[in-house]
């Protein structure tokens, strides 16, 4: 069963590119340090998929941060520092996997690519 990630965004911020692409990053290591070194490795094997989709708000990411931990894959929830362009505790985005690709569709499959 094929593997990958997938990071949802929240739309609403309208982060600068490098923005976006760092909490990308944050969110993906974060998720892939909580996972199975054996799932890693095979989903390192596959060329480690990783899709980027929108949602529209904190809402909307917190509604399926949830429902992927109650799934029971492994996610990773970004709260940014505040630092540069958004407040302190800004919930920016969410990562989902590495898992079977068709458990995380059951929950994203819907969403929109960023």
């Amino acid at each position: 069963m094929p593997l990958k990630q997938v990071i949802l965004v929240r739309h609403d911020l309208q982060l600068p590119k490098g923005k976006l692409a760092a909490q990308v990053a944050h969110a993906s290591v974060e998720a892939v340090l909580k996972t199975d070194p054996k799932t890693v490795k095979s989903w390192r094997a596959e060329g480690m998929a990783k899709i980027v989709l929108k949602v529209k708000d904190e809402k909307e990411l917190l509604f399926y941060y949830q429902k992927a931990k109650d799934d029971g894959l492994i996610s990773s929830l970004i709260t940014d520092a505040g630092r540069t362009v958004i407040a302190p505790g800004t919930k920016t985005c969410v990562a989902i996997g590495p898992e079977e690709e068709e458990a995380i569709d059951l929950v994203t499959g819907r969403l929109p690519l960023l």
